[in-house]
């Protein structure tokens, strides 16, 4: 389902994907700055990706994460979803400013940066998210996993991917 090419992580496929998947950090993060390319080409169903963070698996359906995630496409990109948790966007810019800058089917800037209860996303050198966390329940440290949505005939594309530890 993963694989490398060109310079580039690569999920999913243009013959189909039945499920998400994830390609997931072997370590936890909590403050961070979380920096990357990606590139979401489509033709069928829902096409749709993300990057999870302060995420973890789930056992029920096993391929599953739960937390935050900065979704890409389907105009969702530079959103901030809460994938199989609250499953509601925390927060989102407006339809026009995605519509705006993002470049669909082209390679576009991703910043995820979390401080805290504090998350700001940034697409293509524009903030689309400044959020700050209110439930203290909700988990401020997680894995960071790279999404391919099911359902669709889809490919995403990570490339320039940097982290580091903010305070």
């Amino acid at each position: 389902m993963w694989r490398v090419a060109d310079g580039a992580v690569i999920g999913g496929s243009l013959n189909g994907n039945k499920q998400n998947e994830f390609l997931v950090t072997k370590r936890s993060y909590t403050n961070f700055h979380l920096s990357m390319e990606y590139k979401l080409v489509g033709k069928d169903g829902f096409v749709n990706g993300g990057v999870q963070f302060r995420s973890e698996r789930i056992a029920n359906p096993p391929n599953e994460m739960k937390g935050y995630q900065a979704d890409i496409g389907a105009g969702h990109s530079g959103c901030l979803y809460d994938e199989s948790r609250r499953n509601k966007f925390d927060a989102r810019g407006t339809d026009e400013q995605i519509k705006r800058i993002e470049k669909a089917g082209d390679w576009n800037r991703y910043e995820i940066i979390g401080a805290g209860p504090h998350i700001q996303i940034i697409l293509n050198g524009e903030k689309t998210v400044d959020y700050t966390e209110a439930d203290s329940a909700i988990p401020q440290e997680g894995f960071i996993g790279l999404q391919i949505h099911g359902g669709n005939k889809a490919e995403i594309s990570f490339r320039n991917i940097s982290i580091g530890e903010t305070k």
